[in-house]
């Protein structure tokens, strides 16, 4: 690998000016980008021409679907822990990713999103496929900026890349002119960047408060800590780990944060929110002390939050100082970057067992398991269920494989069910909940993690907002694994009509197409199952088929995803039926 400083004479030789499109592309280079995500236009073309130069150093993936690109470059950033990077061009190209960004921002996913833009003398005259992606973006990014002069391009990449994956990360979108991108300039050297005035990627850890956390932990006889995505985009997993196991303390996770540990760790209890774990949930409200470690208190852990674990004394472990405090009240506050504040607090902490405590999370959990578990999960008569489709696939892959969920009854059955051993195993739309995720992220992902399988796991009803970038799989041959469990409805709506508006049933029936004949004419194949005898060797005959595969399920049409805590519920008010 060449080095920063050296890595632009090399590759422009005796030139003395680049244009900007090959400045651009430079800079990704000496950023170490090798997988970009895009969708060519007239306002972005040369940068395309650009890249044609470097085609032996870039995998570029053609998408059919700017959103499928946004997405896609979501599912690289988590499954690799690098940076996605998305080209789209200008108006309906560039406002077409801004659903992606939304959900990037929300789950604080790290991406750099490159839009061209017309010439700058047209800003503002309304021409052809101009939009004002600045403004229109400015609330789901991280940063964002237009440039309209060659000469800020090294630098404003270098500071893209900076603030996308420092700190707390999220998404970046830079936006440049068409002149920009063909105007020369003298060329110089790239420069990473590694700080920005004003901005603080880590808040400065106070001891004391640490210190603080430390006492309360130690005198606590009935501690719980819940962890999120935080843990994982700090690569803090073994710190993590460190700190439950010398405290002994019961810990849950957010639908995010699921994989930090393996989920079959004596201490993992399973998982939070409206759709989680009955133990987790009712004993949130009889611990003592909550610790929160990366995770938000989203309203779907909470659920009321004023009913919410007010007999407890918080201590809430965040990056992000806008947290503290902002859904509920903290005790003691540790700001900083968990891996480097859990090692101080676990160097405090008492070895302990919480034997007795962590006992009546396991009976909540066998009780969870005789009312609802059982006939999910292994049911031995009756229609295919989509957690029993979800546990052959973890007897299966014994638990190793990516799994990239959808969004609805299909993402909580998998959040909730699959197995998972490694970190970044569960890639899912956490806070924007964005039907049409699974089958772009999955794409992402492959090419994030290439020796690990991975598998989409979506609904009847996300698969068609997205089926289009069965195209893109087809083109660049990626080897996605593809189960729709298809309960013929808009499953989780369909769910909450019957519980809580009377079972009318208002626009929740949908009608699919023929998969495996649509997969068959993106040249990929595929299998439909119905019937329990053939489901396993279905799942297997996929698994072990050499590229990508789509395997569809009939499974319950009217079956309900349980426990749940209702809306405007406590968490300890979850029903098990």
């Amino acid at each position: 690998m060449l080095t920063q400083e050296k890595l632009v004479p090399e590759l422009l030789a005796d030139k003395k000016t680049i244009t900007g499109s090959e400045a651009l592309i430079i800079s990704l280079l000496n950023e170490g980008v090798d997988t970009i995500f895009g969708y060519p236009g007239g306002a972005i073309m040369p940068v395309y021409d650009a890249l044609y130069d470097y085609m032996d150093r870039f995998n570029h993936v053609l998408v059919r679907h700017e959103q499928g690109g946004i997405h896609a470059g979501q599912g690289y950033a988590r499954a690799s822990g690098k940076v996605g990077v998305v080209f789209a061009t200008s108006g309906p190209g560039a406002t077409n990713l801004i659903t992606g960004l939304a959900d990037a921002q929300i789950d604080s996913t790290p991406l750099v999103c490159i839009t061209g833009q017309v010439y700058a003398q047209l800003l503002g005259t309304d021409a052809f496929q101009e939009a004002d992606v600045v403004s229109i973006s400015a609330p789901v990014t991280k940063w964002n900026y237009q440039i309209t002069d060659a000469c800020e391009i090294p630098g404003v990449l270098a500071k893209a890349f900076y603030l996308a994956k420092s700190g707390r990360p999220g998404p970046v979108l830079i936006d440049i002119t068409k002149n920009a991108q063909l105007q020369p300039f003298d060329c110089v050297a790239y420069k990473p960047c590694s700080h920005v005035r004003s901005y603080r990627p880590k808040p400065i850890i106070r001891k004391e408060y640490v210190a603080q956390a430390a006492e309360l932990i130690n005198q606590a006889k009935k501690p719980f800590v819940l962890w999120g995505q935080g843990v994982i985009l700090g690569s803090a997993e073994q710190e993590f780990k460190a700190f439950i196991e010398k405290s002994g303390i019961p810990a849950a996770w957010t639908i995010l944060g699921a994989g930090a540990i393996p989920s079959d760790h004596p201490q993992n209890v399973g998982m939070l929110g409206m759709h989680g774990n009955y133990g987790p949930n009712v004993l949130t409200n009889e611990c003592d002390v909550l610790i929160a470690i990366g995770m938000r208190f989203d309203d779907r852990v909470t659920g009321r939050l004023d009913k919410y674990a007010k007999q407890a004394k918080v201590i809430h472990l965040d990056i992000d100082p806008s947290e503290i405090d902002k859904n509920v009240k903290t005790t003691v506050p540790v700001w900083g970057d968990c891996k480097e504040t859990l090692p101080l607090l676990t160097a405090l902490v008492e070895e302990k067992s919480h034997t007795e405590w962590l006992q009546k999370f396991n009976t909540y959990h066998q009780k969870e398991v005789e009312e609802v578990m059982q006939d999910e999960l292994h049911p031995t008569s009756g229609e295919i269920t989509m957690g029993e489709v979800m546990q052959q696939l973890n007897e299966l892959t014994n638990g190793d494989a990516i799994i990239v969920s959808d969004v609805g009854q299909n993402q909580m059955v998998a959040c909730r069910y699959a197995k998972l051993n490694h970190t970044r195993s569960n890639i899912t739309s956490g806070g924007l909940g964005t039907m049409g995720f699974a089958l772009p992220a999955a794409i992402g992902a492959k090419l994030g993690a290439p020796d690990r399988t991975v598998i989409a796991f979506a609904g009847d009803g996300g698969i068609q907002m997205t089926i289009q970038e069965l195209g893109t799989i087809m083109q660049s041959d990626i080897d996605v694994k593809i189960v729709i469990v298809n309960n013929q409805f808009l499953g989780m709506v369909r769910q909450w009509q019957q519980l809580f508006h009377e079972k009318r049933y208002s626009f929740v029936d949908i009608t699919s197409p023929d998969y495996v004949k649509v997969a068959d004419g993106y040249g990929i194949p595929g299998k439909k199952v119905s019937e329990r005898e053939n489901l396993r060797n279905s799942l297997q005959e996929m698994l072990q088929h050499k590229g990508a595969y789509l395997l569809e399920v009939m499974v319950t049409k009217e079956n309900n995803v349980f426990p749940m805590v209702p809306q405007g519920c406590s968490v300890s008010e979850i029903r098990l039926k």
